[in-house]
């Protein structure tokens, strides 16, 4: 965990193990934005989807096996500069409160990094978002608005501008701040406590570390990212004052535990994806340390 850090060699190390997040979670992925956005029933009917198990089957029944995989265009496209400009910014946090290349920073200074990386992501990350939600629930729905993630982008350019594209971006922000935060304090502890059992982080470390550092990611990533799924998903001029209506909305019609829609497949999602996507990241360091070692 010590040594020179490359702010340059992250970037790509993180590009690959975000390709391996979205192609390991992003069936989990759909479920979850479905169960998140499936309307309240009227009186008499019941939910469309009774649970993560229920729309795992309805979606395989309904559409197949790409029905998982619908709106992974965006995310693939995005996710590579996403978890790229992720690592890098987190190198370059950690890197600018280093005063030599062994310093072992503490918890509020990795905080202070995650925080950073977490506004270098959130430029990208708020369009993918709402392109990849969009696409997930329109099957859904019976109602099919849009060809494919570019075929968005352009119908919502033409219906509101840039700010169409980027809606939901201030609760893309609050879920990036708390969870990559987390996210990166528990993957240093994580691989901290394997460095001290192990001389070197064997695979199963790595993905260990990973999938607790997923998880603890989402614990705190789940009633903004409800919030966003909610009102990014919502027709134009649904929720004027943004996500303060889509929050007394839900609390109003459907209680707290709303804003835990999706936990399930949220869980399940989280320790094999974010395992993968660590994996991916070593897997590349590795390469790109024996590439380009003075790099």
């Amino acid at each position: 965990m010590s040594g020179p850090i490359s702010p340059l060699k992250n970037f790509f190390a993180g590009g690959f193990g975000g390709v391996c997040l979205v192609f390991a979670g992003h069936p989990l992925d759909t479920i979850k934005v479905r169960l998140q956005t499936q309307p309240k029933p009227k009186p008499g009917e019941s939910l469309l989807y009774a649970g993560t198990i229920d729309c795992f089957k309805k979606t395989l029944a309904k559409e197949g096996i790409k029905g998982l995989y619908k709106g992974m265009a965006a995310p693939i496209i995005g996710v590579t500069p996403m978890f790229a400009v992720c690592f890098f910014g987190f190198g370059l946090g950690k890197k600018l409160q280093q005063r030599t290349p062994d310093d072992i920073l503490t918890y509020p200074q990795l905080f202070a990094a995650g925080m950073l990386s977490g506004v270098f992501t959130t430029a990208i990350m708020a369009p993918g978002e709402r392109i990849k939600c969009l696409l997930q629930i329109q099957a859904s729905t019976g109602e099919v608005k849009y060809a494919g993630p570019m075929d968005c982008v352009k119908q919502l350019y033409r219906e509101s501008g840039i700010r169409g594209v980027y809606k939901g971006t201030a609760l893309t922000l609050m879920r990036a701040f708390a969870a990559v935060c987390l996210y990166k304090i528990s993957e240093h502890w994580d691989l901290y406590s394997c460095l001290r059992s192990h001389n070197e982080l064997s695979i199963p470390s790595v993905l260990f570390a990973g999938g607790m550092a997923g998880i603890c990611n989402w614990a705190v990533a789940i009633p903004p990212d409800v919030l966003k799924s909610r009102f990014q998903t919502a027709p134009e001029g649904k929720y004027p004052n943004g996500f303060r209506d889509v929050l007394r909305e839900l609390i109003r019609e459907e209680g707290v535990a709303s804003l835990y829609k999706g936990f399930n497949a949220v869980m399940l999602r989280a320790f094999p994806a974010n395992a993968a996507c660590f994996l991916g990241f070593e897997l590349a360091m590795k390469f790109l340390n024996w590439l380009a070692p003075n790099l």
